[in-house]
This record gives C-alpha cells, sequence and structure tokens, in this order.
C-alpha cells in the first residue's frame, strides 16, 4: 500500500478553491499523475439526483448504497467519516488535494478574495503558499495571482517531493 502525496486546498466560500483544484487536477493528470480529491462540506450536501433509483433507496432508509457501471462506482454512506479513514481509502493516488478539513495538520494552499480572508493565517498551521484575488506581498509566504497558476503548479510537486521522499 503506498501513501499518496497530500496537501491542502482552504479558504472561505467562493474563494476560488475548486477552481485552483480544477487547474491543478488538469495540469498534473495530463502528466501522468493519478489525482484523488477529498472535500468538506460543512452543510448537508445532497449528491444523489431526485428520484434516481439510489436516491430512493437512501429515502427509503438504507445507510450505505453503492452503484457500479463499466466506467465508475460510488459508494453512499449516512454517516460523517473522519479524514484520515478517507486517506486510507484512497493510497492507491499519486496526489491527494484536500479542500477544506482547516484544522489538518498537511501543508496549505490558502485562497485569499478579499483582505479580510487573511485572517484565516492566525488559525492555520502548516501553509506553505497563499492564492490571491487581488495585489499581494506576504513578508515570509510566496504568492501567486489567481490568474497566474503555473508557478504555483511546480512549486507545489517541488513541496511535495521534498516531504514525501
Amino acid at each position: 500500500m503506498t501513501t499518496p502525496k497530500i496537501f491542502q486546498v482552504v479558504g472561505y466560500k467562493n474563494s476560488g478553491k475548486t477552481t485552483l483544484i480544477c487547474h491543478l487536477i488538469q495540469e498534473w493528470s495530463h502528466k501522468g499523475f493519478r489525482i484523488g480529491t477529498i472535500k468538506h462540506d460543512g452543510h448537508d450536501f445532497e449528491l444523489d439526483i431526485a428520484e434516481t433509483d439510489t436516491w430512493k433507496h437512501r429515502k427509503a432508509g438504507a445507510h450505505q448504497i453503492a452503484i457500479t457501471s463499466k466506467q465508475k462506482t460510488a459508494i453512499f454512506k449516512q454517516q460523517p467519516t473522519e479524514l484520515s479513514h478517507l486517506i486510507q481509502m484512497m493510497s492507491d493516488l499519486d496526489i491527494l488535494i484536500v479542500e477544506g478539513f482547516k484544522q489538518a495538520n498537511y501543508q496549505k494552499v490558502l485562497m485569499t478574495k478579499t483582505k479580510e480572508d487573511l485572517s484565516l493565517l492566525q488559525h492555520l498551521t502548516n501553509v506553505i503558499a497563499i492564492v490571491s484575488w487581488f495585489p499581494l506581498k506576504h513578508p515570509s509566504l510566496p504568492v501567486w495571482n489567481i490568474s497566474e497558476l503555473e508557478g504555483l503548479s511546480n512549486y507545489l510537486m517541488q513541496r511535495l517531493s521534498e516531504v514525501y521522499l
């Protein structure tokens, strides 16, 4: 069993986390890496589409529902799952990007849409970079503008290689 290289993307709602993650997935997948994601949702999300069979099974009270096809498999559980357990279940990947879980202790990229978002730095550990929607210079952390992510991609790959030797 291998361990994927793990890092987090954190920030407030609508700060561009998904934009960044999708950019990195596309770039790194094209380079042959197997990428996975784990997203924390602070609300009670709905993944099933209303009136599908799996939706009906869940609404009827099933605690676990699995669906599979020739292309994909999904398992729904009516329970929270610890981040560490999710990571174990995804151990066959090269890189695992965790969105959210601000208190976890992995290397983090902080997304900042406004200057007020920088207050998150006081509550986070292991921040290694900032992506900003506005001009920003930080005294100790590298900063990338949301429209210039190529350098960030290379930086993250280097940092992950150093941590996961």
